[in-house]
């Protein structure tokens, strides 16, 4: 919902937007085959409506009929793809394409983040050539325009008012830009006074709730307090951050802008209600018409609700319970019939919230040693998360006079922290760091033991090309195709077989978790220097290998032909080295007698030293193996 009143204008607002939440997130919570995943106002989904809105907008349509037909539309082709068994094409879903997205998503949060802040220094503008002498000769007053247009002229006949019945100079600064009058003085510019503090403290209370999160989160690793006291603090990271800046900003008194949350549970408009008819004004051909939009907006939640799953679904979560993508998709199609036709947001997997709420159930072990790193269980798996924190939203209506204190800022920073926070992990981000990194300072990557490094920055290369292109087509007039753009990057994963062997694709491109792939390669390699090692003998006749209770079982293989890899065994040798074969080839009922028994040379020993053996014994090598 990041956002969502800007782009929306007045048809849709807080009110709308807690409501629909609550009602989808309920929904999804309880039925869902992955409660895990976190439904929210994506910006990808943002971006359409935003997009449809204006084109309403140019062709007089309303808005919120053509929006309910197309939603109606969408639900449909969902239910449809369900039934079809389209959730199974998540397989062609990669790491490429994964990575390029939430890192979209994760770049959205951050972008839109900073974009608020520097919104604020046009809400409030401060004068940057003060002479701090003449600060007592600053002044600003409203006054009447000189040359008022027809629109300000029609306004004050709406109010019953003229130039001459109003009194300029006593006016505030609201009532002076309703009126659409002029600001004159040194202390102020064309759009009003000049706001010397807030800006300022807007721009720390944005950057210190930041970097308290990222502190608070990392708490659990600190030295101070019991393992307990550092855990909760972590895991309550971002709540105790909102409820620290509140009490700093209320303590201080700078008029920052507070959350503006709806007093009243009714629509945001008085001309609209709870149903929507798909029709409304606008011509019957619109009902047909809007199977076209709704294809692309179809692509869109599909691809935005199965990337999200694929994400929560890794292997590298250590999750026991099974997917399901059929049965997320249906309830997704289903509460987006219901949002369409109730005028409310629509409500879809939102990769960054899902990610936060999945790192925050991580369970770790204990550390049972000073400076023992704790490892990673599983993650907590349960509905009661997910449902409590949408029966929290949905209540938040009749919280009002608390949220109200919350400053913007403070979100706008806890937005910042948490796209910042799911750039962490991901593989496309390592990888272009080790543009600007030295070949003996880069990281031991197990993707780099395989790949060539030339190869592995062709693979950034066009990774980071389709990202800029995701963001340049959402950014740019021709967004419409956004949609389109998304499920190329499986057809261009796709391609790039011709480029990448196999085996080099399986490392760049896999699933399995970087820390699980080196730790299996590390198992190898260790594996196979013991076993050379042990076949190895530099100027020795005699292996020693450990028996129990301390004892050393002692093999002469000097005479002995053998491979240093343990996995190559030779059938034939082996079955003449036993002794069963040797009892049947010294039967005298037997023909045939094998050449190594009629040989008078002295067979191979093992000798054992026991150490509760009162005298040394010699047994046959092969009976006592």
């Amino acid at each position: 919902m990041f956002g969502e009143s800007q782009v929306f204008l007045s048809p849709q607002s807080a009110i709308e937007s807690l409501f629909g939440a609550s009602l989808t997130g309920i929904a999804y919570s309880l039925f869902a085959g992955q409660p895990l995943t976190i439904l929210g106002s994506t910006g990808p989904v943002l971006v359409f409506e935003k997009i449809l809105y204006k084109f309403c907008k140019d062709y007089e349509l309303s808005y919120l009929s053509l929006r309910t037909s197309i939603g109606l539309w969408t639900s449909f082709l969902c239910i449809l793809l369900v039934a079809t068994d389209a959730s199974s094409l998540v397989c062609y879903i990669t790491r490429f394409t994964e990575e390029a997205f939430a890192a979209l998503i994760c770049i959205i949060f951050i972008y839109e983040a900073l974009e608020k802040l520097f919104h604020l220094r046009k809400t409030y503008p401060f004068n940057m050539h003060n002479d701090l002498d003449r600060l007592t000769s600053y002044s600003c007053v409203c006054s009447e325009p000189l040359d008022p247009s027809n629109e300000t002229l029609e306004l004050w006949m709406t109010h019953n008012k003229s130039a001459d019945s109003i009194s300029w100079a006593n006016l505030t600064v609201r009532e002076c830009k309703t009126y659409n009058g002029v600001f004159l003085g040194s202390a102020c510019s064309d759009k009003g006074p000049y706001f010397p503090d807030v800006l300022f403290w807007c721009v720390i209370l944005f950057f210190t709730t930041f970097f308290l999160s990222s502190f608070l989160k990392q708490f659990k690793t600190k030295r101070y307090f019991p393992t307990k006291v550092r855990s909760t603090i972590s895991d309550f990271a971002v709540f105790l951050t909102i409820v620290i800046m509140v009490v700093i900003d209320y303590l201080v008194g700078v008029p920052s802008p507070k959350l503006q949350v709806p007093e009243k549970f009714e629509p945001t408009r008085s001309d609209r209600g709870w149903l929507i008819d798909p029709l409304g004004p606008n011509p019957w051909w619109t009902l047909i018409v809007a199977a076209v939009p709704s294809l692309l907006c179809t692509i869109l939640i599909f691809m935005d609700q199965q990337i999200t799953a694929v994400i929560i679904n890794r292997k590298e979560h250590k999750l026991k319970k099974g997917c399901g993508y059929h049965l997320d998709l249906l309830m997704v199609g289903i509460m987006l019939g219901i949002c369409s036709i109730m005028g409310l947001p629509w409500f879809v997997a939102a990769t960054v919230l899902s990610i936060s709420h999945v790192n925050s159930l991580k369970v770790e072990s204990e550390c049972s040693a000073p400076g023992e790193q704790p490892k990673f269980l599983g993650i907590r798996e349960q509905r009661v998360t997910g449902l409590m924190i949408f029966v929290l939203m949905g209540m938040s209506v009749f919280m009002t006079s608390v949220l109200k204190f919350i400053p913007m800022p403070v979100l706008y920073g806890v937005f910042l922290y948490m796209g910042a926070s799911s750039l962490k992990g991901i593989q496309f981000f390592d990888r272009i760091k080790l543009f600007g990194m030295p070949a003996k300072h880069q990281p031991d990557l197990i993707y780099l033991r395989y790949v060539p490094l030339w190869k592995v920055h062709i693979f950034t290369v066009v990774q980071l090309t389709c990202l800029v292109l995701l963001w340049a087509i959402k950014a740019s007039a021709a967004a419409v195709v956004f949609p389109m753009m998304v499920l190329a990057l499986v057809f261009i994963r796709k391609l790039m077989d011709l480029c990448f062997t196999k085996r080099e694709l399986s490392w760049l491109d896999d699933l399995m978790p970087e820390s699980k792939k080196k730790k299996e390669d590390d198992k190898k390699k260790k594996a196979k220097e013991e076993a050379e090692r042990m076949f190895q003998t530099v100027d020795s006749e005699t292996v020693h290998l450990p028996y129990e209770r301390s004892d050393v079982l002692e093999i002469p293989v000097k005479a002995l032909k053998y491979s240093t890899d343990p996995s190559v065994v030779n059938i034939s040798d082996e079955m003449a080295k036993t002794a069963q074969w040797k009892a049947l080839s010294m039967n005298p009922e037997n023909s045939k007698v094998t050449r190594s028994n009629l040989s008078s040379e002295k067979e191979e020993c093992v000798k054992i030293e026991m150490e509760k053996a009162s005298e040394t014994k010699y047994v046959d090598a092969e009976t006592s193996v």
